[in-house]
């Protein structure tokens, strides 16, 4: 992920201390822990050949990534359907990749519905999207819609209008990126009570140069947080703590459900990014995520 970039050398000048939650979380989680909160950790895509020889076998070919990728992860955040609408066979064959697991594909939504044009008259191409994906079944996570970040407030109504036409039997979040949605406490807390309304979440996305971003509100006691690291850089152990003790927080209030998924500008050190966090997340939320495990530990298991 592009979005939010800085050079290595701003990033030690950067404030990535996570914003206290506001007040209007008070009226989403009502301090009281549930009892098996779900909690999926992932990454954007399975489709990684630098992880070949890391946690892919050598010489996996790509069309065997992602039966490799569910022994490691136990959701994916989908990019690949915002580049495409695939159809109820294409989908069902990632499905069945999973069927074993308890895994949730949580897919993006087409940019051609909110990148090109007004969100009016999309209607058609929506459902062609949804059908798609509803062959994911069981395995079905949220779907998140992603507006542009030239998408200011002042399309506000043409936003709500569209989301009203989605199905409620389905979990959507949404993510907005213009500065301006996080400027003003009334635009911002407008968007937050018209999302709890309509049953939908907001995306939090924590990046280096997009701070407002992260904003740390909940519209309903589900969360979805895209998470974008720096190839390791120091800073990317101490946010990840950080995370680890929100998310507690949040689970002690009644937080139901977690979607976390794992980003880097260069995807090649996710797998150890994600191993130190799981390994954070089980030992202080209580959990037993699976992590990826490297070729090189796979081998110390039969030496």
């Amino acid at each position: 992920m592009e979005f939010g970039r800085v050079s290595e050398q701003e990033l030690d000048n950067i404030g990535f201390s996570l914003p206290a939650d506001p007040v209007f979380n008070t009226t989403i989680l009502k301090g009281k822990k549930v009892n098996h909160p779900k909690v999926y950790l992932g990454c954007a895509k399975w489709g990684r050949t630098e992880w070949v020889g890391k946690i892919y076998p050598p010489k996996t070919k790509e069309k065997d990534f992602l039966q490799h990728y569910v022994e490691h992860y136990n959701s994916i955040e989908l990019n690949a359907t915002h580049y495409k609408v695939y159809d109820e066979a294409g989908i069902k064959k990632w499905a069945e990749k999973s069927r074993t697991k308890d895994f949730m594909f949580c897919p993006k939504m087409y940019k051609g519905v909110t990148h090109f044009g007004s969100l009016k008259g999309k209607n058609f191409i929506s459902d062609e999207f949804l059908k798609g994906v509803l062959a994911f079944g069981k395995h079905l996570g949220p779907i998140f819609i992603q507006v542009s970040e030239t998408f200011s407030p002042n399309r506000k109504e043409e936003l709500f209008d569209y989301l009203k036409t989605l199905p409620t039997d389905l979990q959507f979040f949404v993510e907005v990126r213009h500065p301006d949605w996080f400027l003003k406490a009334a635009v911002q807390n407008e968007l937050m009570s018209t999302l709890t309304a309509m049953n939908m979440g907001i995306v939090i996305t924590d990046t280096a140069g997009r701070r407002d971003c992260a904003h740390m509100y909940v519209t309903i006691p589900k969360v979805f947080i895209r998470y974008v690291g720096n190839s390791l850089h120091k800073t990317d152990y101490t946010r990840c703590d950080a995370w680890v003790e929100r998310m507690k927080y949040w689970l002690d209030k009644g937080m139901e459900e977690i979607y976390f998924f794992m980003h880097m500008h260069d995807e090649a050190t996710s797998p150890e990014l994600t191993v130190y966090l799981v390994d954070k997340m089980n030992a202080e939320l209580g959990l037993n995520l699976i992590k990826p495990t490297f070729i090189a530990q796979q081998k110390g298991l039969f030496d």
